[in-house]
């Protein structure tokens, strides 16, 4: 084992890669919870059950689906890097696409599933390498910071910080109610760890807050810590297979398409990003290149092919890998110990069951205030690209969707670029987005 990982050549031993793989689950734990309340609406009224995604299901999905991506990822690709639904997907699939678009969530996850399996042939065939680079990198970078925006904008809804106002939209929310307290608590708390450079400090932030929260009578004690029998993923497990034999019209219109490009868009750049950020931290670039970097996408992909089966949305690689790496990690036995502890977390579902919103929402902030960090990597001083990076930044939260951001951001940009003469500099693929985003407001209307 040690000569197939290279434990030698990267001067690094089991020791090292153990807590290396235990710092980066400790630092994403907090999907464990955060996915499920997102994917359920937990923290929407009034919606039908029929609307609503079973929350042990997901939670139990969440975590196969991390670990299915992680164990991969390290057995092929032998990186230090873990993957888990992913942050903004998961908001998109929830309130862009089953919320606002009222697309029902068997469909949706058909949409994640469908998406996989394009990212497959794309990185088998080589050709996801050639559509990122039609893409400007200003425009790559919006778009991670407009996620950024909107789960904060999520996050602060979910708080009870920000709150619906006729007069102007949005307002100041009741401070002196007791759960927009905890929420407030559980921020100062979060950033506090985060600035200390705590590893796992978001998940930390979570335990920390949901005890304060149980000390003070605001959320229920847990009926148990371990449970032998998890709950069942019958609820959600094969729905993406559903539509395509039941309703399979539903899945050939130009809004499915538009979501299946956002899930296939999104996860394309997030995880290219995050591997260059973690292989270089780790030293394990080679003349500026990433080695085995088609097993490491193939290993992305299929755990979103996995995950949309099971029952959640898109899984990608995660930054937080990061943390494990800066602890000691430099090979992919550090997945494999990060996979087997998602597989054990699922027999703690009633510790985790008495998460909150109010609990998870500083989680929602901070990982915004990370994404947000994309703004310092665009030239705001040409009109022509400050104009589409803008507008799909700032769509995001006004509009409640990712997809409209992405959609005026790709409009805009040809506009932009032609008036000034530099057609020739626009990559084709972006002519054909630009006519499948138009498309896209014209049957959206």
């Amino acid at each position: 084992m040690k000569k197939y990982f290279q434990f030698e050549e990267l001067n690094t031993n089991y020791k090292r890669e153990f807590i290396g793989g235990l710092t980066t689950f400790l630092a994403m734990a907090y999907i464990l919870v955060v996915n499920p309340l997102t994917l359920t609406l937990a923290d929407i009224e009034g919606l039908p059950d029929s609307m609503r995604m079973d929350y042990g299901a997901v939670f139990v999905a969440t975590a196969l689906a991390a670990a299915i991506g992680s164990l991969v990822m390290g057995l092929l690709a032998r990186y230090p890097i873990a993957l888990a639904p992913g942050m903004g997907l998961n908001a998109f699939f929830a309130y862009s696409v089953i919320l606002t678009q009222e697309i029902p969530w068997q469909t949706a996850l058909t949409g994640v599933l469908f998406s996989g399996l394009i990212f497959m042939v794309l990185t088998v065939t080589g050709v996801r390498e050639r559509i990122i680079n039609a893409i400007p990198n200003e425009l790559k970078f919006a778009v991670g910071a407009g996620i950024g925006l909107f789960i904060t904008f999520v996050g602060f809804q979910n708080a009870g910080i920000i709150v619906g106002n006729d007069a102007t939209l949005v307002a100041l929310g009741d401070l002196t109610n007791g759960n927009t307290l905890l929420a407030v608590f559980g921020i100062f708390i979060t950033v506090i760890l985060m600035t200390r450079k705590i590893k796992g400090g978001i998940f930390f932030g979570i335990l920390i807050t949901a005890v304060v929260g149980m000390i003070v009578g605001l959320i229920d004690r847990p009926s148990g810590v371990i449970d032998p029998t998890p709950p069942s993923l019958a609820p959600t497990f094969g729905a993406a297979l559903e539509p395509i034999f039941s309703s399979p019209g539903d899945l050939f219109t130009i809004q499915l398409l538009v979501v299946i490009l956002t899930f296939l868009f999104v996860d394309f750049f997030d995880t290219a990003g995050t591997l260059v950020a973690v292989t270089n931290q780790a030293g394990l670039m080679k003349d500026g290149k990433l080695p085995r970097a088609n097993r490491a996408l193939f290993a992305d992909s299929t755990a979103t092919v996995f995950g949309a089966v099971l029952g959640t949305s898109t899984t990608t690689s995660y930054i937080e890998s990061s943390a494990g790496v800066a602890a000691g990690a430099r090979t992919g036995f550090a997945s494999v110990v990060t996979a087997a502890l998602f597989i054990l977390s699922i027999f703690f579902f009633p510790l985790l069951e008495v998460i909150t919103s109010a609990v998870t929402a500083p989680a929602l902030i901070i990982v915004g205030v990370l994404m947000v960090s994309a703004l310092g990597k665009i030239d705001w001083t040409r009109f022509e690209i400050a104009v589409p990076a803008f507008l799909t930044i700032i769509t995001m939260p006004l509009t409640y969707s990712i997809a409209s951001g992405i959609a005026i951001g790709f409009i805009f940009y040809p506009i932009t670029m032609l008036v000034l003469g530099r057609g020739k500099q626009i990559h084709p693929v972006m002519y054909g987005l630009f006519v499948i985003f138009v498309l896209y407001f014209i049957f959206l209307s």
